[in-house]
């Protein structure tokens, strides 16, 4: 093949590469508002393995590896269910813990990236925010991502609000606000890209 058909071909195969790696990224942030202590808040979402007493999507916590005396490289395997009838299954290896400041993890399995969770309040009021940057290794998710992949964002949103209910409900406070937002589709909208050229 001559030369210019080769790196018409490479750069073909790159594209498709490239659009189908967008397609099975995902990029979300949660916001929580809560009016409950800060302690109390980080300790229920500290301590994972209750939540699927009062988390619906939270299907299974387990303990897998014991890390050290901070929490560093503690281990536990998650299952997940959302409104749809399927079930999303990863490992969450403790990175981060600061007590009422940050909490981070490295996934594998189904999805595969980091979930970081951030604390601060204001006055009486607890914010958490949820950071969730994976992709996908399940060949049905990805071969559906270009047709379905609002609808495995919706189903992560709901679960999400369900967990914002749930805490609500747990702590015995008002859950004022939350928020979920697409910071891919965020940072591909007009809106979006106007901000990044305000940082340069």
């Amino acid at each position: 093949m001559p030369l210019i058909g080769r790196i018409f071909f490479n750069a073909f195969d790159l594209l498709l590469y490239s659009i189908a790696h967008a397609m099975t990224e995902y990029r979300l942030l949660t916001i929580w508002r809560i009016k409950a202590p800060l302690a109390k808040v980080y300790e229920a979402i500290q301590n994972s393995l209750s939540w699927p007493e009062w988390w619906p999507g939270a299907q299974k916590v387990e303990q897998t590896a014991v890390g050290d005396a901070s929490g560093i490289n503690n281990v536990r395997n998650y299952a997940w269910q959302g409104e749809f009838p399927y079930l999303v299954e990863f490992s969450m290896r403790a990175t981060r813990v600061e007590k009422m400041v940050a909490l981070e993890g490295s996934a594998k399995g189904d999805l595969e990236g980091i979930g970081r969770w951030h604390f601060s309040c204001k006055g009486a009021v607890s914010i958490v925010r949820y950071e969730w940057h994976v992709h996908s290794t399940l060949v049905w998710m990805n071969l559906m991502a270009p047709i379905a992949r609002s609808m495995f964002i919706h189903n992560h949103m709901l679960v999400m609000a369900q967990g914002g209910e749930g805490l609500a409900r747990l702590l015995g406070s008002p859950l004022l606000s939350q928020e979920n937002i697409d910071l891919l589709a965020e940072s591909d909208s007009p809106r979006g890209q106007f901000a990044r050229a305000e940082e340069r």
